[in-house]
């Protein structure tokens, strides 16, 4: 056997295994963001459970309003039955103080609301789209995720994202190659208060770089300064003087007295770096 088809029979394996742990699931509702895994976890429900799964994205500030209408037009798109909810949690002080455990509280107050919900309409079952590249990250919400018994049927496979982008192609879905997205608050220096003004600065600041034409990207908020994280492969752009000059503009009209250029590039987490090795250990358990 050669190791392309080794890699197809592995995947082929994990897939088999997705598709029986969703039958165990019985009726379901998958908190769905819209990025790759959950897009793919709500995908591949709909065609197990047909009628018995439901998909379900939180609204709150913290998300941005391109991601939200992506996730509704994907759902659209696949006639996956999709409801929106509302998410208070810029209501906790714990999750505005901005520490270590942000993620926490925020898929504490998700999956609070979705036990409600989910008992409201009768669904047995929670899933939500963590998988195996997952548990190698600082990932708080996951120990949320263990408090309310919220089902990973990606991780119960051993999906690693690649594999879920593979076959996420594989099914023809345009988010297959759809880049890494998180919540607006990760963009906000810990320690520095979540608010919805520093969450609105941050979107429209995302809003014009995309509208730039970059397709991977983060602004980091860090009060008087932005820092700016442009993938590798498309940093030689936003190293000419007319994009820096544009990067200037952009920012100083949104407040910021000083604008950074990461030459590190983008990189999922960056802000978790300024943590203490006490802080990850902590809170990781």
């Amino acid at each position: 056997m050669s190791s392309v088809e080794s890699v197809s029979s592995a995947l082929d394996r994990k897939s088999a295994t997705l598709e029986a742990a969703l039958r165990e699931l019985g009726r379901t509702l998958i908190a769905y963001s819209g990025g790759v895994d959950s897009a793919y976890l709500a995908y591949a429900a709909h065609r197990v459970l047909a009628e018995d799964v439901l998909a379900v994205s939180a609204d709150s500030p913290s998300l941005a309003r391109a991601q939200l209408s992506d996730a509704v037009s994907f759902a659209r798109e696949q006639e996956i039955p999709l409801e929106i909810i509302q998410t208070e949690e810029l209501e906790s002080a714990d999750y505005r103080r901005n520490d270590a455990n942000r993620c926490y509280h925020c898929k504490d107050e998700l999956f609070t609301v979705m036990e409600a919900f989910r008992a409201e309409r009768g669904f047995q079952t929670i899933a939500y789209g963590v998988n195996v590249d997952d548990q190698g990250d600082f990932r708080p919400g996951q120990e949320a995720a263990r408090k309310h018994l919220v089902a990973a049927p990606l991780l119960e496979a051993g999906l690693s994202k690649n594999d879920i982008r593979e076959l996420a192609r594989a099914a023809g879905l345009r988010v297959w190659n759809k880049p890494a997205s998180a919540c607006l608050s990760s963009r906000v220096e810990y320690g520095r208060a979540v608010t919805r003004e520093n969450l609105g600065v941050v979107e429209q600041g995302e809003d014009a770089i995309r509208g730039l034409g970059f397709e991977q990207f983060r602004v980091r908020h860090h009060g008087d300064i932005v820092r700016i994280e442009i993938a590798p492969e498309e940093m030689h752009r936003a190293l000419d003087p007319s994009m820096a000059a544009w990067f200037t503009r952009i920012f100083k009209d949104l407040g910021f007295k000083f604008v950074t250029l990461d030459l590190e590039g983008f990189r999922s987490g960056s802000m978790n770096a300024r943590l203490s090795a006490e802080e990850l250990i902590r809170n990781k358990h």
